[in-house]
């Protein structure tokens, strides 16, 4: 009803054509898919208030006059980019998307973001990476013990990629491509520590988290 009432405000409402809302209410989905990096902290926003920086992403420069605006969690952690790092933030979405649908969950998305560098000898060491999919796979498991289903999980990412927001700069993936913002340099494929670790994991569906 509070969604509802500020879609009417700001002239947001959806459209219902014919048909909708019985097509909605005969869907039976088999799963729920969902991303998850981190939660979200908010202070109140006074009408008045706008994002002063346009350059920012989507979950640095939340904010919505007259609503909210993103607050820095004191009690958490961040990643190099500002990141709040919140496992059990984790497992309470999980738990809470569980009771509400019942329905299997699957992962789609779930990892971190960071500088990460090329060493000489062509080895890029990211215990960071290790330390925060370790968190939170182990948070799957506390979830699934307090009686949740889960399909399945999917890291982000097996491979570099263009953040959307931060580049070639911010680093995701299980391996290193040879690249920056602009100089497509070598392209050379290198595993990183997590590539290894995280192979492990795989072998052991889960259980042997260790270093």
């Amino acid at each position: 009803a509070i969604v509802w009432s500020y879609l009417e405000e700001n002239d947001a409402t959806p459209t219902f054509a014919p048909g909708d809302e019985e097509a909605m209410k005969n869907a039976h989905p088999d799963f729920i898919g969902f991303n998850y990096y981190n939660t979200a902290t908010v202070e109140a926003a006074s009408d008045e208030e706008v994002l002063a920086d346009a350059v920012t992403d989507q979950q640095s420069g939340s904010i919505e006059a007259g609503m909210y605006k993103g607050f820095r969690n004191p009690n958490l952690v961040t990643t190099e980019f500002g990141w709040e790092i919140d496992p059990v933030g984790f497992r309470a979405t999980i738990r809470e998307m569980d009771s509400r649908y019942h329905l299997p969950l699957l992962v789609t998305e779930n990892g971190l973001g960071a500088y990460d560098t090329l060493t000489e000898d062509g080895k890029i060491h990211d215990p960071y990476r290790i330390e925060y999919l370790r968190q939170h796979i182990a948070q799957i498991q506390e979830a699934i013990t307090d009686g949740a289903q889960m399909l399945g999980y999917n890291p982000w990412s097996a491979i570099d990629l263009i953040s959307t927001h931060e580049g070639m700069k911010k680093r995701y993936g299980f391996i290193y491509v040879d690249r920056d913002e602009f100089d497509l340099g070598t392209l050379n494929r290198y595993r990183k520590d997590s590539f290894y670790w995280y192979k492990k994991v795989i072998a052991s569906n889960g259980e042997d988290l260790s270093d």
